[in-house]
């Protein structure tokens, strides 16, 4: 069968030059034939995810082409404008994914809103919603190495696209033949029939004026004298970033000049990951250079922003995306509360593999903290709920633990550029009082308990990846473990079933979340351990939360369960 559909593309005349020379250099090898077009990429939720290149298992103007046309097919049942709003970053064909998704629509007769240049996530969110589209289309593979890209659906509210949209979405792209079935048109003829426009300048500073409108503190940045050194890591958060930066008043900040083109090959670090040391290296080292007192960098279609922050003896220590978090949840909470801004029951979201710590300072300062699952579209249904209810204002932050920050509900998803832009400003206030953000954390440890949270991971890459993936599942679900590295299990929640057992004593819970893939084991002592597989990546995620007197006990503790659980997990 994937040969047959091998020879069809080989005779097909492709009109994207890379893909044939592709399609002959692997004539002779079975292996790479089957790995091409043996499946298709799968569209969910989070859209398409792969390798560039030639077949139905990569990502190429075809499988773009095809997808379009599944989503135009779903946007015509939907009424409204009857218009779709895209975005792209810096990775390799991004540009050309995104015109060709343009392309489509415009031949489909729907409208189409595309930015002149590349713009993050967040901006394809602000889109969306400012122009009142039916979908969002945003090209990116977010960090993953330079041969991937990708496709993410958004509704139109901004946030990515619902299963049951996501669903009806498959469906027309499976009845679509991925050669023949799209529509299409040229570019400069979707142009100059009006079905396809630029961004105008007006959504630009909209997006902008939003932003800078969740400054907790407005003006501070102005005479704090905060030296910054930024990376947007080759991707697209340079221009939105710096703009937001220079407004409200930071302007010592050096550029890491390797990362600061867009480029999506990501020259300098394998894996252009906010989260990773190797990504922030380059940054690093010019922060030591020119004492700054923080680094940030942003990644390819900056949504997410790490960041590192100078210690007392002026070296440099890198946060994790919980740790920043809570320090973000701790400084807006008492910024609010000293400004008199804080609204009327305020609600903050998290996703449930992030710190507990996060509820705990929460609850210190009476806002209620909502636990949603994972994936940064349960925190923008939570946005929706509280706007279908006329109460947005009180919703005051959401994050998850993989570096993912969001003050306001402008957008639907997360945002490094406000999330920069209020770390620079927490920075600055701590160095204006005489303290630095590295020991404020210190003290909310020293008031809370000194959490740690790490996340390992397990990759399962090929084409058998997924069925071994879902055999560990299926096996920790039909013998879960009575203890991990001696600490005995006393509740499993299992979101899949949504049933939470308590193992002290039989009795049984409902958990109130839509079905989901994930197992959380509670230890004795407090300690917990999630497994989950990812929803983008061929890997299952292992979350351990420990709780020690110091840092080293509860590293002590991480370690000892994460050895018990490789030989289940390897």
């Amino acid at each position: 069968m994937y040969k047959n559909e091998y020879e069809r593309w080989l005779a097909f005349n492709l009109d994207d030059a890379d893909l044939k020379p592709e399609l002959e250099s692997v004539k002779e090898n079975d292996e790479a034939i089957k790995d091409r077009f043996a499946v298709s990429l799968q569209f969910g939720t989070a859209g398409l995810r792969g390798v560039i290149g030639a077949g139905t298992n990569r990502m190429n103007v075809y499988v773009v082409r095809q997808a379009t046309q599944g989503l135009a097919n779903w946007v015509k049942t939907q009424g409204g404008n009857q218009t779709v709003a895209i975005s792209y970053d810096s990775r390799i064909k991004s540009d050309v994914f995104a015109k060709a998704a343009a392309e489509v629509l415009a031949a489909n007769g729907i409208k189409v809103r595309i930015y002149k240049e590349l713009m993050p996530v967040p901006a394809l969110s602000f889109a969306t919603r400012y122009y009142q589209c039916n979908a969002g289309i945003m090209i990116t593979a977010s960090h993953n190495p330079a041969k991937y890209n990708g496709y993410k659906a958004y509704g139109p509210d901004g946030c990515q696209m619902t299963d049951e949209a996501a669903d009806v979405v498959y469906a027309e792209i499976q009845k679509t033949d991925i050669l023949t079935g799209a529509k299409t048109m040229s570019f400069e003829e979707g142009m100059e029939q009006g079905l396809i426009e630029y961004v105008g300048q007006d959504c630009y500073e909209a997006l902008y004026q939003a932003i800078e409108s969740r400054s907790v503190r407005p003006g501070l940045c102005k005479t704090a004298g905060l030296k910054l050194v930024y990376s947007p890591l080759n991707g697209s958060g340079l221009v939105p970033v710096l703009r937001v930066l220079h407004d409200i008043g930071i302007e010592d900040i050096t550029i890491v000049p390797e990362q600061e083109k867009p480029d999506g090959n990501f020259p300098t670090c394998p894996y252009p990951n906010p989260e990773i040391f190797e990504a922030l290296r380059l940054g690093l080292e010019l922060a030591e250079k020119s004492g700054a007192d923080l680094m940030l960098a942003t990644d390819p279609d900056a949504d997410r922003v790490g960041i590192a922050v100078r210690c007392k003896d002026g070296s440099y220590e890198l946060l994790s995306g919980n740790e920043v978090g809570v320090l973000l949840l701790d400084y807006i909470c008492k910024a609010r509360m000293e400004q008199g801004t804080m609204p009327k029951n305020p609600v903050m979201v998290k996703s449930i593999v992030s710190t507990p710590l996060a509820d705990k300072v929460a609850e210190h300062y009476g806002v209620e903290c909502r636990n949603v699952l994972t994936g940064f579209k349960w925190i923008g249904d939570q946005i929706a709920q509280l706007e279908a209810a006329n109460e947005v204002e009180r919703f005051i932050f959401g994050f998850e633990e993989s570096y993912g920050y969001l003050a306001g509900s402008y957008v639907r998803d997360k945002d490094a550029i406000i999330g920069s832009m209020l770390i620079c400003e927490m920075a600055a206030y701590y160095r204006s009082i005489g303290s630095s953000i590295k020991e404020e954390l210190e003290r909310i440890y020293a008031e809370y308990g000194r959490y740690l949270n790490q996340v390992d991971s397990f990759e399962f890459p090929g084409l058998s990846g997924m069925d071994k993936m879902a055999g560990i599942m299926q096996q920790l679900r039909s013998n879960p473990p009575k203890e991990i590295a001696g600490y005995k299990v006393v509740s499993v929640a299992d979101y899949k079933t949504g049933v939470k057992t308590d193992l002290t004593n039989g009795t049984t819970e409902t958990i109130q979340l839509p079905a989901s893939n994930v197992l959380i084991y509670t230890l004795e002592g407090g300690a917990s351990v999630i497994v989950r597989p990812s929803g983008t990546e061929p890997k299952i995620k292992t979350y351990f939360t420990t709780l020690g007197k110091d840092l080293q006990q509860a590293q002590q503790q991480k370690d000892a369960l994460a050895d018990a659980l490789k030989p289940i997990l390897a």
